[in-house]
C-alpha cells in the first residue's frame, strides 16, 4: 500500500531490522538439530555467511580463518592488499588517524595504483589456506583485472558496487556487459548491490548464482546520507527475494538472495533470513574481531573514493576472536557475539530446521520490540540498551 507524501508524489513505507520481529510457531526443536548450511552453486558452507569485501575486514589470513570456520570471505582486489605488496604500515596508520584527518589521509592513501600482479598473488595466499576463494571488483574493473585472479585459481568472482545493474547507460565507455560476461566466465558470479524488485531480477536474469541486496545500510557507509539513497534491508530483501520466485518460476534455476550490511547482532542474521535471504554478507562484526587487519576501526569501499567519500572510518574496537564473533562462544549478553550460534537457536526456537524452511517464518511489524519493557537496560546501556 502506498502512502501520499504530497500531491503528485507517493511511495510505499519500508522496514529495517528494527521495525520487525520474528513470530515462533507452534513448534520448537532442539538446536544440535539445526542446520544452519548453505549452498552456493557446487559449494557448500557450514555458515550461511559471506565476508564483506572491505579492508578492515578481510585479509588473506583472515579469509583463512573464516573458511576454516565453515564461512567464506570476499577480498577487495581494488583495497589495499592489491596496492602495496605489504599494507601492514598503512593499515596501522589508518588506525591511529585522528577523525577529523582520517577521511582526507585515506584517499591519499589509496591514490596509489593497483598492482595486477598482487592480484594474483593474494588470491594465491588464501588459496594456500587450503579454502573456497572469493573475491571482489567493481564493474568498470573486471574484464581488465579479473584474469589475475582467474588465473590464480580464484573460486568465485563478486561483482559489486554501491548499486550495480544490469542496464548500465554510460556515453565516454563501454559499459560491461554482465550478461555476456557471466556466460563466458569460468567460476561463479555474485553480483550487487540492489534494493529493489525490478534491479534484482534482471540481474538475476544476467546468469549470476548470487545477488547482494542493499544499498547503504553498512556501519561505515554513507550513502543514505550523501546520495539520498536506499532502501530499508527488511523491505530490500523480502522484494528481492520475491524477485527469486518471479524468476525460478520463469527458468527453473534459483538464484541465491545475499543480505549485504545492517546486520549488527545475531537478531538481525536471524531476521535477514526469516526474510527470504539464503546467506548474510557482513562487515562490521568481522573488523570488530581480534585478528581483523583494520585494528579495531571500520571502513567501506566507498570511504576514500577521491572526489565523493560515501563512508566513514568508526570505530568497533575488540569483541574478541572471528572464532568467538561467528561461533562462540559468547561472554558478554549484547547478540554481538555467536552470530550464528543466536540464528541456530533463533531458528530452534521458532521451530525451523533448515535456512530453506525458515524463509518462510511468519514475520511481524513491531516497532516497539526493540523498548518494550527495556526501560532498566536502556537506562543503564547493558543488554539492549
Amino acid at each position: 500500500m502506498e502512502i501520499e507524501i504530497g500531491i503528485g508524489k507517493s511511495g510505499r513505507q519500508g522496514f529495517g531490522f528494527d521495525d520487525i520481529a520474528i513470530v515462533p510457531s507452534r513448534r520448537t526443536r532442539d538446536p544440535d538439530d539445526i542446520d544452519v548450511s548453505w549452498q552456493l552453486d557446487g559449494y557448500r558452507f557450514e555458515l550461511p555467511m559471506m565476508g564483506s569485501a572491505m579492508d578492515s575486514a578481510i585479509s588473506p589470513e583472515t579469509a583463512g580463518i573464516i573458511g576454516r570456520l565453515g564461512g567464506l570471505a570476499v577480498l577487495n582486489l581494488e583495497g589495499l592488499w592489491t596496492r602495496y605488496e605489504d599494507p601492514e604500515p598503512y593499515l596501522e596508520e589508518i588506525a591511529e588517524l585522528p577523525d577529523e584527518k582520517a577521511t582526507r589521509r585515506m584517499q591519499e592513501i589509496y591514490l596509489e595504483p593497483v598492482k595486477p600482479e598482487l592480484i594474483g598473488k593474494r588470491v594465491e595466499e588464501m588459496k594456500a589456506g587450503g579454502i573456497v576463494t572469493a573475491a571482489s571488483l567493481t564493474p568498470q574493473r573486471v574484464e581488465g583485472w579479473a584474469p589475475h585472479a582467474l588465473e590464480a585459481g580464484l573460486d568465485i568472482l563478486v561483482i559489486q558496487g554501491t548499486v550495480v545493474s544490469a542496464e548500465h547507460v554510460s556515453t565516454r565507455e563501454e559499459p560491461l556487459n554482465l550478461k555476456e560476461y557471466i556466460a563466458g566466465c569460468e567460476v561463479p558470479v555474485i553480483v550487487g548491490g540492489v534494493a529493489s524488485y525490478a534491479t534484482a531480477l534482471h540481474l538475476m536474469r544476467t546468469g549470476a548464482i548470487g545477488v547482494l541486496v542493499g544499498v547503504g545500510p553498512g556501519a561505515a557507509c554513507t550513502t543514505r546520507g550523501v546520495l539520498g539513497i536506499g532502501v530499508p534491508q527488511a523491505t530490500a530483501i523480502a522484494d528481492a527475494a520475491g524477485a527469486r520466485i518471479r524468476y525460478l518460476d520463469e527458468t527453473g534455476r534459483y538464484v541465491n538472495v545475499i543480505a549485504d550490511g545492517g546486520m549488527r547482532t545475531g537478531g538481525d542474521v536471524a531476521k535477514a533470513i526469516a526474510c527470504g535471504a539464503d546467506a548474510v554478507m557482513i562487515g562490521s562484526p568481522l573488523a570488530s574481531a581480534t585478528e581483523a587487519p583494520g585494528r579495531g576501526y571500520h571502513w567501506g569501499m566507498a570511504t576514500f573514493h577521491p572526489s565523493l567519500p560515501r563512508g566513514a572510518r568508526v570505530k568497533v574496537g575488540d569483541r574478541g576472536s572471528l572464532q568467538e564473533v561467528l561461533v562462540g562462544p559468547a561472554h558478554e549478553n549484547d547478540g554481538k557475539r555467536n552470530l550464528f550460534g543466536a540464528l541456530r537457536v533463533s531458528m530452534a526456537t521458532t521451530g525451523y530446521s533448515d535456512v530453506k524452511e525458515f524463509q518462510k517464518a511468519e514475520v511481524m511489524i513491531a516497532p516497539s520490540l526493540q523498548t518494550e519493557g527495556k526501560a532498566l537496560q536502556r537506562s543503564q546501556r547493558v543488554g539492549m540498551g
